[in-house]
């Protein structure tokens, strides 16, 4: 009898190792097939863990376009401003320059006479102008007697407005004009209050006429023609003038004016 209690507990301790062994192959099964699953849904779910930081990309990008539009805006405000201060600049010694030829054309009017250049100045001074007016045309200028035997002789600025360009001798007839190079233009003025303006103006080329000087009336009144007189066709002088005006304060406040003055 305990013999074969003996035969019956060595069974169920087989038994009971073959169960234990089923458990482990079957746990051994089980991890197995979660280790196979886990790592299939790493693979699956990797390429997803790289996407983390599109938001940081996305976000520098649009930074970089925002600055650089930012950027284009800031360099169009600045540009715009300086163009505006280079325009209102020219606009301003353009006006200097108009001036300027306006008071050329009154000297032009006086025909060279030292004298009514003179009265011409003082008068400008006394209406608070400070005309500064001074002619620079040098004597070395005058007639070309060789070329033009008959016509008279004429110094500085008088040959220039007297007489036709190709009688002229030793005169400047160059469009350039340099400032302070008083050799190089034949008037200056300054011109201006709070803010002065110099012009130079240059007579570069004369086409001769019969026009003179304005005289105001000889005579006591204007009388009717009679069939006896004979009108004389008008033909004017024509001047053509260089004007060059500059704020002596900045040189980049200058502008240049060509006029063909007709008298």
């Amino acid at each position: 009898m305990s013999r074969q209690h003996e035969v019956d507990s060595i069974q169920e301790s087989r038994q009971h190792v073959a169960c234990s062994r089923q458990g482990e192959n079957f746990l051994h099964t089980v991890y197995r097939l979660l280790s196979t699953k886990r790592s299939s849904l790493s693979t699956v779910y990797y390429p997803l863990s790289t996407e983390r930081g599109i938001a940081l990309v996305m976000v520098l990008v649009l930074a970089a376009i925002s600055l650089s539009i930012m950027t284009a805006l800031i360099y169009m405000l600045v540009g715009g401003t300086k163009t505006s201060g280079i325009q209102k600049r020219y606009k301003t010694a353009l006006e200097a320059g108009i001036g300027g030829s306006e008071v050329t054309y009154q000297f032009v009017s006086l025909r060279g006479q030292s004298a009514d250049q003179l009265a011409f100045i003082n008068k400008m001074n006394a209406v608070g102008l400070a005309l500064g007016a001074s002619v620079t045309t040098p004597a070395g200028c005058t007639t070309n007697t060789v070329t033009c035997p008959t016509y008279a002789v004429y110094t500085g600025l008088a040959a220039k407005l007297n007489l036709p360009t190709a009688c002229w001798t030793g005169c400047n007839s160059s469009l350039t004009i340099t400032p302070g190079t008083n050799t190089t233009y034949d008037m200056q003025f300054n011109l201006g209050t709070t803010t002065t303006y110099t012009v130079y103006a240059k007579i570069v080329d004369t086409v001769e006429g019969n026009s003179g000087g304005d005289e105001g009336l000889i005579k006591g009144g204007v009388v009717s023609a009679n069939s006896g007189e004979v009108t004389v066709q008008s033909k004017p002088y024509l001047y053509t003038i260089e004007i060059d005006a500059e704020n002596p304060n900045n040189v980049d406040e200058r502008a240049k004016v060509s006029v063909l003055y007709q008298y």
